[in-house]
């Protein structure tokens, strides 16, 4: 072969090799910059650049939407419904990794000019005076060119021409996907937002945990960081441009400073934290949220400049003048260039509440059988039962139900001095039969957590060397419940069966899925225990909300957790031992509560030891 023929068949491979590479990046799409349905995955190619497929995604969903959310990755942390509660809206979360405020500028130009809005939200922090128009990453940062101004073809070619692997991650992860959050489909399309799902179902209370879980808190790095001259002109110009665009065309604007973590915002020289908001003022009247006691608290927070959504319905109740949801007094003040030089000094007088004004302890029994016997198990006797209650009135305890305690944490009610949770789990005619009585004489109440299955099962097994222990009746549950001593709640309605009784091969014993078990078939017959157990209970007893779970053997993974929070049940209860911690606003911090177990061979001196400890 000569060299000329050598040549022109490398050329023609190498051009065949180049249109593949062209052809498959732009049928896999991993950036999501081409609008087309062949492998369409909205929440992965937002994962992979923000900026540019959810451009792609409202091209085909913009009438969905009429109000937008713009700035940084905090801004994920001002939820959705709320948003759309309180604005009477229907808002879309553009949310971009490292969001300068030319980038904000860019979004908001675009979707006032070819869509119609009727607010917008823009959130600025203070790394928007240390960036402006900066660009991390080619793919993963880049702008749209209906955003720019860019010639489309040069910003096209990025994406045909790149390394094919992106495209191969994708298919990838095509495979490797589940219903849970991974790292690789971090957004819910459907509303612009982190898919927290994972994060949302993640129990939060004692600080140690906590530390060991978000380390960064534990050991925060010194760090010395300066604002610049540049991204504060750029910004503020930036502000000024947004602000007369709205005007322009009738469009709210409402501008927010999104909460930091108060170690992060002390790597800033004081003065120029303040120049920054001072300046700001000036161009734009806005809500601050950067600093205030909830900076110093890190259990409000994901690392220093993301902030968990409990601080977002927070500032947003704030805005609204909500006063059904928990807010320190010191988060949140409408600053306008009159007020701002009086705002400043007040920020920086900012300080840590006492832990015992947003923070409380809390103990929660767990009972099971009540019999004349007793064990070292789960049984104890009426005697032992009643000596354990009387000990617990003679110290000063005062019994409340799990909603007590979502006050305390969602609205911030407070709960009485020394508050205990007393669980009963089962159902057995003894609660009604002996717990009940007992508790009426002393005041106390309790929360009985019944299988819906076995309420009112005096019968089964009952020829078998193990019969079923009774269960009460709805009607004996009624009258429990009428009392106001009890209330009734969730063990599962068949979630919890007695494997060697069980006409199944696999019988549901817990809430962890089955051997094997498919995540869409078990999500879905734990949605369908659900349903039945919230309509039986309140069918049966009168029950108005039926929302709080205690699991099965106690036993839970996050899967479980995720699919119990989207069905309502937003209280658990676990059968690990310890104190708990509510904290004011954290609905985290009600998930898989820890439990004493009682039985026979706890006395009520070593009850008190434990709930004190």
């Amino acid at each position: 072969m000569n060299s000329k023929r050598w040549l022109l068949g490398f050329l023609a491979t190498a051009v065949v090799l180049g249109a593949a590479v062209l052809g498959f990046n732009w049928l896999v799409d991993p950036f999501g910059v081409f609008s087309h349905k062949a492998l369409e995955w909205p929440s992965y190619e937002m994962t992979m650049n923000p900026r540019t497929a959810k451009i792609t995604y409202l091209k085909e969903h913009h009438e969905e939407y009429d109000s937008y959310i713009l700035g940084c990755s905090s801004v994920s942390s001002f939820p959705t419904d709320a948003l759309n509660t309180y604005f009477d809206a229907n808002f879309y979360n553009m949310i971009a990794y490292g969001a300068d405020m030319l980038d904000v500028e860019q979004q908001a130009f675009y979707l006032v000019e070819n869509y119609e809005v009727k607010n917008l939200v823009v959130s600025v922090y203070i790394d928007n005076a240390m960036n402006y128009n900066e660009e991390a990453d080619p793919l993963s940062y880049a702008m749209p060119p209906e955003t720019t101004g860019e010639n489309p073809l040069a910003f096209y070619a990025k994406y045909l021409f790149m390394d094919p692997r992106h495209s191969l991650d994708k298919l990838e992860a095509m495979v490797q996907d589940t219903y849970l959050t991974q790292t690789f489909d971090v957004f819910d399309a459907s509303d612009g937002a982190y898919d927290k799902k994972v994060r949302d179902a993640e129990p939060i209370g004692n600080m140690d945990a906590y530390l060991e879980s978000y380390p960064v808190f534990a050991n925060y790095p010194a760090l010395s960081n300066q604002t610049n001259e540049e991204a504060i002109t750029g910004t503020l110009e930036s502000l000024t441009r947004i602000k007369q665009l709205c005007e322009d065309n009738g469009v709210q604007l409402t501008v927010v400073t999104a909460p930091v973590y108060a170690d992060y915002l002390a790597s800033f020289p004081w003065e120029q934290v303040a120049a920054f908001y001072t300046r700001l003022a000036e161009v734009t009247d806005y809500w601050d949220f950067s600093y205030s006691s909830v900076s110093f608290e890190p259990r409000y927070f994901y690392d220093e400049t993301h902030f968990r959504e409990c601080v977002g319905d927070m500032a947003l109740a704030r805005m609204f003048g909500d006063e059904s949801v928990y807010i320190p007094e010191d988060f949140g003040a409408y600053v306008t260039a009159d007020n701002v030089a009086e705002h400043v000094a007040q920020m920086a007088q900012a300080e840590p509440l006492p832990l015992e004004e947003y923070t409380a302890q809390v103990p929660v029994l767990m009972y099971h059988h009540i019999s004349e016997e007793g064990n070292d198990s789960t049984e104890l006797s009426p005697e032992a039962f009643e000596a354990q209650i009387a000990a617990l009135a003679e110290a000063g305890y005062t019994s409340v139900f799990p909603e007590d305690l979502a006050a305390y944490v969602r609205e911030g009610k407070e709960l009485p001095e020394k508050p205990i949770v007393i669980t009963f789990d089962d159902g057995y005619l003894s609660n009604y039969e002996y717990a009940y009585p007992i508790l009426k004489k002393y005041g106390m109440v309790a929360t009985i957590f019944v299988i819906g299955s076995t309420v009112g099962d005096t019968e089964h097994y009952k020829d078998t060397d193990y019969p079923i222990t009774p269960h009460f009746s709805y009607e004996q549950a009624k009258e429990m419940v009428d009392s106001g001593v009890i209330s009734i709640q969730s063990h599962t309605y068949d979630m919890h069966q007695w494997g060697p009784y069980e006409d199944s091969d696999q019988p549901r014993e817990n809430l962890l899925p089955l051997e094997g078990e498919s995540e869409e078939d078990y999500r879905a017959a734990l949605s369908a225990d659900c349903e039945t157990i919230r309509r039986e209970i309140q069918e049966g007893t009168g029950e108005e909300d039926v929302h709080v779970i205690a699991f099965p053997g106690g036993y839970y993974d996050i899967l479980s957790l995720v699919t119990l929070l989207e069905n309502g049940f937003d209280i658990s209860f676990s059968t690990e031992i310890g104190t708990n911690i509510l904290i004011k606003g954290l609905d985290q911090s009600l998930l898989a509560l820890d439990r004493y177990n009682m039985n026979g061979s706890v006395s009520p001196e070593q009850m008190l030891e434990w709930i004190r400890s």
